[in-house]
C-alpha cells in the first residue's frame, strides 16, 4: 500500500523473486499450477511474519496445497506494475487501496468475480459489477510520538508550529495510498482543493519531504526522529504492538471535529491471470468466516463482512480508538477521475 517494491515469498518457494517472477530452478512461477501470485499494498503482512496475510496464506496453503507468492509495493506502484505486465500477466490477485483499485478497474486490469461471502460486504466497499471487493476494512489516520508529546495534536494547524520543524513527514500522494489519503482528508477538512493546497504549502516549512513508504514512517516516529506522520489505523495499530511510543490520532479542521474515512484493502482478480482459478479460491478464502474472524485478532483491522462481530481484545481497543471520530465518505468516482489533477496541484503547491 505504501512502500517501494519488495518481493518476497509469503509461505514457501524462493525468497527472492525477480521482476519476471522467476521461480527456483529457472521456471516461471506462472508455470506452476500450485501457486497463486498476489500483488499487494503493504500493511497486512506482519513485521515479524505474524500478520493477517501470514496467517491466511499459511492456512490457505494447508487447506488447498496452493502456495502464495507475494509481491509488495506502493498502492499506485502495484497498479502500474500490473499495467506494464498486461501483455504478459504475472499477478493473479491485486490488493490495493482506493482510489487505486478503481483505477485498476478503469484500466481494464481486473476481471469480474464475486467471491463467496461478498454478499455480506457493504455496497460502498465493493464494485457494483463485481470487479473488486474489500477484504479488510481500515481507516486513515496519523501517528505521533507518545513519549515526546504528552497529548496528541488536535488540529492540522498545530503542525505548523515551529516546534514541529523537520519533525513532520507524510508519504507521497499519487504513489502511496496513505499519502493520497492526506490529500483527500485535507480537501475535506479545509473545504476544497485550493484551501487544502494552501495549507500543505505552509506545512512544507516543517515537512521533512516526500516518502514513498508510509510503513517506514512509524518506526521513525516511535524513535523520536519524527513527531508526527501519516498512516492508517490497521497498519499503525499492528505496529504499535512492537513500538511502544506510537499513538494514533485524527486531525481536526478549524471546527475542531476529528474526521477520518474508510480506506479498505480491496482485492480483485487480475485480467488474464495465469492462475485464475487459484485466484478465485484465494479470494473466497480471504472472505471466509474463518479468515474474517482473524482480521482484528491477528491483523489489527476491521472485518470487511458486516455479519462478523469481533469481540477479541484488539476489536474492543479499535472500536474505542475511532469512537467519536466523524467518518465521511469520499467521492471515489471524482477522486479517481481527477487524481492526477489533485496530485499535480500538490506538486505545484509544495514544490515536490
Amino acid at each position: 500500500m505504501r512502500t517501494h517494491l519488495k518481493p518476497m515469498a509469503a509461505v514457501t518457494g524462493c525468497l527472492a523473486l525477480a521482476a519476471t517472477l522467476s521461480a527456483c530452478g529457472g521456471s516461471s512461477a506462472a508455470s506452476d499450477e500450485n501457486v497463486v501470485t498476489v500483488y499487494s499494498a503493504d500493511g497486512l503482512k506482519g513485521e515479524n511474519n505474524d500478520g493477517w496475510y501470514d496467517k491466511v496464506f499459511a492456512d490457505f496453503q494447508k487447506k488447498t496445497g496452493i502456495k502464495v507468492e507475494y509481491v509488495e509495493g506502493g498502492s499506485g506502484e502495484m497498479v502500474q506494475r500490473t499495467l506494464r505486465e498486461k501483455t504478459n500477466t504475472q499477478a493473479d490477485v491485486l490488493v490495493t487501496l482506493p482510489p487505486f483499485i478503481q483505477q485498476a478497474d478503469a484500466k481494464g486490469l481486473l476481471q469480474k468475480y464475486t467471491p463467496a461471502g461478498s454478499d455480506r460486504v457493504d455496497g460502498a466497499d465493493k464494485a457494483a459489477d463485481g470487479a473488486w471487493t474489500s477484504v479488510v476494512n481500515n481507516y486513515f489516520g496519523f501517528v505521533y510520538n507518545k513519549s515526546e508529546l504528552k497529548t496528541a495534536p488536535k488540529t492540522w494547524d498545530e503542525l505548523l508550529d515551529p516546534s514541529y520543524k523537520e519533525k513532520v513527514q507524510y508519504s507521497t500522494p499519487g504513489v502511496a495510498g496513505d499519502g493520497t489519503a492526506v490529500l483527500i482528508k485535507a480537501m475535506h477538512d479545509f473545504g476544497g482543493k485550493e484551501p487544502a493546497m494552501e495549507y500543505l504549502k505552509k506545512l512544507q516549512t516543517n515537512n521533512v519531504g516526500p516518502s514513498a513508504s508510509t510503513g517506514k514512517l512509524a518506526p521513525k516516529v516511535d524513535k523520536g526522529e519524527l513527531l508526527v506522520a501519516n498512516g492508517d489505523v490497521q497498519m499503525n495499530f499492528a505496529q504499535s504492538k512492537d513500538m511502544p511510543n506510537l499513538g494514533i490520532w485524527f486531525p481536526a479542521g478549524s471546527d475542531g471535529r476529528a474526521t477520518t474515512f474508510a480506506l479498505p484493502y480491496a482485492a480483485g482478480l487480475v485480467d488474464k491471470a495465469p492462475h485464475a482459478e487459484n485466484g478465485r479460491k484465494l479470494l473466497d478464502f480471504m472472505l471466509s468466516e474463518q479468515a474474517q474472524q482473524q482480521v482484528s485478532a491477528v491483523g489489527g483491522g476491521f472485518s470487511a463482512r458486516s455479519d462478523i462481530e469481533a469481540t477479541d481484545a484488539n476489536a474492543v481497543e479499535l472500536a474505542k480508538l475511532i469512537e467519536g471520530v466523524e467518518v465521511f465518505e469520499p467521492d471515489w468516482s471524482d477522486i479517481g477521475t481527477h487524481l492526477d489533477d489533485y496530485v499535480d496541484a500538490w506538486k505545484t503547491a509544495t514544490g515536490s
